[in-house]
């Protein structure tokens, strides 16, 4: 009984979160555009999937993605004394690359955007290289914000230091990768990839003697984003690279 009216609670939360978009809509088609909704039937139906959706969403997210987060962060650092430094926590630097790479990989809002812009680059441009190289650097960011929290670091010098390092890369990179690598750092935070980052930061945080849920458990998201933008130009620089060697081997060859 308290998983239903759980359940029913958010779903009338979500009923409240959602009514001000369907306002706005209706309110524009019928009172600017002047003119009826096509299918209203289909929209009425979607709309009953759309809550029904999110309502399992964020109860599955409570009583699900939350604690699990918490039962891994507990269960990776069992092992690990109260006097240990950073390098005793390999396993969880790991694990946290695996989960982010692997929640990243099934991120529905990155294989959209990925497919987009396959379709528009006319193939120059791989759906499937350039999902693996936004979850690996996810992964390359979601095990780095995890040793921010092991070690305490504050995040600010993290977030700077990784603003630099994209801003270099924005003056060197192709410029029509450049907002496509800034799109896909925002499409990571999405779905799946946030419940499951999100938990496994406040549990680590609440298992890792001396850290604050509040001051080290947040900051993991940021990190999921902003990595895949270097990952994207950084893997857009390097294929160019690659394609200009080629270039100068075979002049040298025809030359020989």
């Amino acid at each position: 009984m308290p998983i239903l009216i759980d359940t029913f609670e958010t779903a009338l939360a979500t009923l409240t979160d959602v009514a001000p978009i369907a306002v706005v809509l209706v309110g524009f088609q019928v009172l600017v555009l002047r003119r009826s909704i096509p299918n209203l039937r289909r929209v009425l139906i979607g709309f009953a999937y759309v809550l029904a959706g999110l309502t399992l969403f964020l109860v599955g997210l409570r009583e699900a993605l939350f604690p699990l987060g918490g039962t891994m962060a507990a269960q990776l650092t069992l092992d690990v004394g109260g006097a240990a430094t950073w390098h005793d926590y390999g396993w969880v630097y790991a694990f946290a690359a695996a989960i982010g790479f692997a929640a990243t990989v099934a991120e529905p809002a990155l294989i959209a955007v990925s497919l987009k812009a396959q379709d528009v680059s006319g193939g120059a441009i791989s759906a499937r290289g350039l999902r693996v190289a936004v979850a690996v650097g996810v992964a390359v960011g979601v095990a780095l914000g995890v040793l921010r929290i092991v070690t305490g670091t504050p995040l600010p010098y993290f977030i700077i230091a990784s603003y630099v390092v994209v801003i270099l890369q924005t003056m060197r990179c192709r410029k029509e990768i450049v907002p496509l690598a800034f799109d896909t750092g925002g499409v990571t935070t999405s779905t799946i990839t946030v419940p499951i980052i999100a938990a496994l930061g406040l549990g680590l945080a609440s298992a890792i003697p001396g850290r604050s849920a509040i001051l080290d458990g947040f900051g993991l998201i940021a990190f999921a984003c902003l990595f895949p933008i270097m990952s994207v130009m950084g893997y857009a620089m390097f294929t160019d690279w690659r394609r200009r060697h080629k270039e100068r081997v075979g002049k040298v060859e025809e030359v020989a």
